[in-house]
């Protein structure tokens, strides 16, 4: 009886999470700051299976795990049920803290956009084109910048796997951002080549 109360309990969270995450997708849809989030995934492999710049994509999850613990307990396989509890009110914490951080997050993409239209407009201003061994250090110093945001990201995925559920929430949102960062720096990195072929095709 308690088994199937909580899966109604989820049903009714789930309901309200796929509303928020429908409203959310519309609404970061039209926002040009969201181009910059695109394809990049929200939580850690870890955590979610999903791979998407999606809220909805992330509820659907969610149910299918629910569907699957609702087996687990007709089967009474009450082992894999707690896990399956376990993981899924994971999910729906971090789903639920990524809501909160939505705002914050497109509004910091904003600001990027505003100073990449900014550096753009004095480029344009200034005509200057930027030696090649310039863009092949700047573009040497963002794998490097990658290479320890890997290595960041690896060490806070270690400590999440360890942490106890007062700080899982707030090392999720460190996984979180770390992950978009990393998205950044590699887009920086394929606009740096794409600047190098465009520079070394003129010359």
């Amino acid at each position: 009886m308690k088994s199937s109360i909580s899966i109604e309990k989820i049903y009714v969270i789930l309901a309200d999470l796929e509303e928020t995450a429908s409203i959310l997708d519309n609404s970061n849809s039209k926002l040009k700051a969201h181009s910059l989030l695109q394809d990049s995934p929200m939580f850690s492999v870890n955590l979610f299976n999903t791979n998407s710049d999606l809220f909805t994509d992330y509820v659907i999850e969610i149910k299918s795990k629910t569907a699957q613990l609702s087996r687990l307990i007709k089967n009474k396989n009450e082992e894999l049920s707690k896990y399956q509890i376990e993981l899924i009110e994971k999910q729906i914490s971090s789903l639920h803290n990524a809501f909160h951080s939505n705002k914050n997050i497109h509004d910091e993409a904003q600001n990027r956009l505003n100073a990449m239209a900014s550096r753009r407009y004095k480029k344009a201003v200034k005509a200057v084109i930027q030696p090649s061994q310039n863009l092949y250090q700047n573009l040497s110093e963002h794998h490097e910048f990658e290479r320890r945001l890997l290595q960041m990201l690896q060490d806070k995925e270690q400590e999440r796997v360890q942490a106890s559920s007062a700080t899982f929430n707030k090392l999720s949102q460190d996984v979180l951002t770390l992950h978009q960062r990393l998205g950044r720096c590699r887009q920086a990195i394929s606009k740096i080549e794409a600047d190098i072929v465009k520079f070394e095709s003129r010359n």
